[in-house]
C-alpha cells in the first residue's frame, strides 16, 4: 500500500524514493546514516527515478517499507 501523501509528492514531480522520505519526516542525513553512506551519497540516489533492484532494497529497508513500495 503506497500512501496518498506520497503518490501526491510523486504526481507533482518527486521521485518515489523523496516522497517516501519526506512522508516519513526524514533527512537525507538521516537515511544516509540508517544505509551508512554519506548525504551526498543519498542525496544522488534520491535523483534516481528508478535505482536499481539492490539499491531499492537497501533503501526501502532504511525507510522501513518494501522495495514493492519504491516501485511506481
Amino acid at each position: 500500500m503506497i500512501p496518498h501523501e506520497v503518490v501526491g509528492l510523486i504526481v507533482d514531480g518527486a521521485t518515489p524514493i523523496r516522497a517516501w522520505r519526506e512522508h516519513l519526516s526524514l533527512t537525507q542525513d538521516e537515511v544516509a546514516k540508517r544505509m551508512g553512506i554519506s548525504q551526498p551519497a543519498f542525496a544522488q540516489q534520491e535523483t534516481v527515478a528508478k535505482p536499481r533492484r539492490t539499491t531499492r532494497e537497501k533503501i526501502a529497508a532504511a525507510f522501513g517499507i518494501t522495495a514493492n513500495q519504491l516501485e511506481l
